[in-house]
């Protein structure tokens, strides 16, 4: 079975068919730029642009990079703030002409790793973080999602975590791996603190290079593993939300 995913990003847009009996991609995903500024109609065109590059007629999951309940979009941390309250779900469904689901970014990577990658069979308590333009969280009790945690809005510093911990942040203050490393193991600690899981899994793009910053972190007793999915999660994960709504 295929469905269309489509992944919204501070940076990027990308979507693609998903198998989800494979839980990976069924073609090469298509990504575009995200518009700035990322205002709620620009967006949505962008979104048309990805899923018309495969004239896909079919049920769409759709990830946004903020809390979204009930089809809408609650925050905007890294978006337009024209998405606070909007419809987004009534929004990108008229733009398509198709049924639409949208959830959170970080949630839609975190159920594909639990059911497809590194969180496949664990139980207790699992955080999945995604580290990009901000930090997107997923927090799992027993394979049960806690949806819209968003804990890189966690203050550490007297600032949002995902202002110093960050993807974008190692970029824009030009940072070692090691000095990163810390700042990420500092988050992580904190986190720790709050919610004791067995085991983190650190996604994102930069869960590539995993091996050039995951051994440098200390003091963190949880597990740390890099998401197998890495950043097609959002993709696969908005994927499996579109076809529960079958």
């Amino acid at each position: 079975m295929q469905i269309f995913g489509v992944d919204i990003g501070g940076s990027g847009i990308k979507g693609a068919p998903v198998d989800l009996d494979r839980g990976d991609l069924a073609q090469e995903r298509h990504k575009v730029l995200t518009p700035h500024p990322a205002t709620p109609k620009d967006v949505a065109d962008c979104v048309a642009e990805v899923v018309g590059h495969f004239d896909w007629s079919g049920p769409v999951g759709i990830t946004f990079p903020g809390v979204v309940t009930s089809g809408c979009t609650r925050t905007a941390a890294n978006v337009d703030k024209g998405w606070i309250d909007t419809d987004a779900r009534g929004l990108l469904g008229d733009r398509l002409g198709l049924p639409v689901t949208v959830l959170n970014d970080a949630d839609a990577a975190g159920i594909a790793e639990m059911a497809f990658g590194a969180g496949r069979g664990r139980k207790g308590t699992v955080i999945v973080l995604t580290l990009g333009t901000g930090i997107g969280s997923a927090l799992f009790i027993d394979g049960k999602l806690v949806p819209n945690t968003e804990l890189g809005h966690l203050e550490l510093n007297g600032h949002d975590a995902e202002k110093h911990a960050s993807t974008k942040a190692k970029e824009d203050e030009q940072l070692s791996w090691h000095h990163w490393a810390h700042r990420v193991q500092r988050y992580l600690t904190h986190v720790e603190m709050l919610f004791s899981p067995e085991l983190f899994i650190i996604g994102g793009g930069v869960s590539r290079k995993a091996d050039k910053f995951l051994p440098l972190i200390e003091h963190v007793r949880a597990e740390m593993v890099p998401a197998e999915l890495q950043n097609n999660a959002g993709i696969v994960g908005a994927a499996m939300a579109a076809a529960n709504t079958v």
